[in-house]
C-alpha cells in the first residue's frame, strides 16, 4: 500500500502556471523604493529570457508604512507601465488601515502605531506627540492627489494563474476561493500559516516576515510560498518567478 502511495505522488504533476506565461510575485515593499526599483529592472532583465511569453506582475500589498518613501512607492506602482506586463495591484493590510484613515481619523491611533507616522512624513506631514488625528488625517487629504486616493481604492483582493493562487497574506483554509473573505486574504495568520492541507492550488502571500522565502512544507510541491522578506527591516525585497512549473527568486537588496 505505502509502496503504490509513493508511486501515485511522483506522478501528480508539479504545480504550473499557464504556458506561454511568466508569473512575477513581488513581497511586501513598505515604503522602499529604492529596493523596488531595483527589482524591477530585475525582473524586465529577466523576463527577456522569454521572448514570446505573456507577462504578469503581482504586487501583494504592503507598498506602504515603516519604510522611508511610501508616498514614492505608490506613485511608481499607481503609475507603472511595463512594455508586454499585465500589472496587479493586491491591498495589503496597510493599505487598508490607510484606506480607512482618510475615512475615519478615529482609527488613526492604530494605524500611526503599525507604521502609519513614516507614511505620513512621506507626505510632508510631520507627526508630534500630541497631534490630533483629525488634523493629521486632513493634511494628508490635503496633499493626496484623487488619483493616490483612487489608487488605493481600486486595488484587488486576490489573483490566480493556472495552478497559483495570489494573496496578501493568504486564505483561510476549506473555504472556496470565491468565497474568501477580504479581512482573511489582508490580515489571516493562523490557521493558514501551519496549515498542511491541499487549497487546491499553491497560495503565494506576503505579510508574515521571514528571513529567507518560505516553501511549505517542502519546496518541490508547497501548499503555500511566502516572500514577504522584511524589506523594510531585513534590506531584501523579494519577487517569485513562476514559468511553467519551474520557480526561481529574484531579490533585491540594500
Amino acid at each position: 500500500m505505502l509502496n503504490w502511495l509513493n508511486s501515485f505522488r511522483k506522478k501528480q504533476p508539479l504545480p504550473a502556471v499557464p504556458t506561454g506565461q511568466c508569473v512575477y510575485a513581488v513581497g511586501d515593499i513598505h515604503g522602499r523604493l529604492d529596493l523596488l526599483d531595483n527589482l524591477l529592472t530585475q525582473i524586465q532583465q529577466d523576463a527577456g529570457n522569454y521572448p514570446g511569453f505573456s507577462r504578469s506582475l503581482v504586487f501583494l500589498g504592503d507598498y506602504v508604512d515603516r519604510g522611508p518613501d511610501s508616498r514614492g512607492v505608490l506613485e511608481r506602482l499607481r503609475t507603472l507601465s511595463l512594455p508586454g506586463f499585465e500589472v496587479i495591484c493586491l491591498a495589503g493590510n496597510h493599505e487598508e488601515m490607510m484606506s480607512l484613515f482618510l475615512e475615519d481619523a478615529d482609527v488613526g491611533a492604530d494605524w500611526l502605531r503599525a507604521g502609519g507616522v513614516q507614511t505620513l512624513r512621506s507626505y510632508g506631514i510631520h507627526v508630534h506627540v500630541d497631534s490630533e488625528p483629525t488634523v493629521l488625517r486632513d493634511s494628508l487629504l490635503n496633499v493626496m492627489t484623487r488619483s493616490e486616493r483612487d489608487f488605493l481604492r481600486s486595488l484587488g483582493s486576490w489573483y490566480d494563474a493556472g495552478d497559483y493562487m495570489f494573496a496578501h497574506a493568504g486564505i483561510r483554509p476549506g473555504r472556496p476561493y470565491d468565497q474568501q473573505e477580504d479581512a482573511d486574504l489582508m490580515w489571516i495568520r493562523e490557521p493558514f500559516l501551519s496549515s498542511k492541507r491541499d487549497h487546491g492550488k499553491v497560495v503565494v502571500h506576503g505579510h508574515s516576515i521571514n528571513y529567507e522565502p518560505e516553501f511549505f512544507p517542502n519546496s518541490e510541491r508547497p501548499r503555500r510560498i511566502g516572500i514577504d522578506t522584511g524589506a523594510f527591516r531585513q534590506g531584501v525585497l523579494t519577487c517569485l518567478a513562476l514559468v511553467g512549473t519551474e520557480h526561481r527568486l529574484i531579490q533585491a537588496s540594500a
